[in-house]
């Protein structure tokens, strides 16, 4: 049981630390990068990278943080070593945190982006990178901060399990 907790942890360390570095990259690179461009140039972007991330990798990764925090919790919980309950629990209270701004927020904004249209085909482009792209930035930082505090606390968690 204690291996399997260990590689529960570990796993959730990685695949977490994979999203939290996802989010940061975006906050840290591709949006910067982006604010310098122009509208129709920004809008094609995003909706490439919208449809470019839907794929195994991602799903994997963001979709295995959680599975794998749980799996953690479980394994802790039913095999009594619990000194690293705490710092799991809220890994996977921020993990969840994160996945909920990811759906209330960033998912509309990318699913109004799309609808848009394409390219030429949008009317307006200043007006629909104006109602996308502030709101997207800021609620991206969010989950990249909570994602890496549920990265920083499943850190900890690893500490408290090999002292055990």
């Amino acid at each position: 049981m204690d291996i399997a907790q260990a590689l529960a942890l570990v796993a959730a360390t990685v695949t977490s630390g994979l999203v939290s570095g996802l989010f940061y990259g975006f906050a840290c690179s591709v949006m910067p990068a982006l604010r310098g461009g122009d509208d129709r140039t920004f809008i094609d972007v995003m909706q490439r990278i919208n449809t470019a991330i839907l794929n195994g990798w991602f799903v994997l990764g963001y979709i295995g943080a959680f599975v794998f925090m749980a799996l953690a919790i479980g394994l802790q919980f039913g095999g009594g070593d619990r000194d690293a309950v705490a710092p799991t629990v809220g890994a996977f209270v921020c993990y969840l945190a994160s996945m909920a701004v990811t759906s209330r927020v960033n998912i509309p904004l990318n699913n109004a982006l799309d609808a848009a249209g394409q390219g030429d085909g949008i009317a307006r482009p200043h007006a629909v990178r104006e109602e996308f792209e502030g709101r997207w930035v800021r609620w991206n930082v969010v989950r990249a901060v909570l994602c890496s505090a549920a990265t920083g606390l499943l850190c900890w968690s690893l500490v408290l399990h090999g002292a055990s």
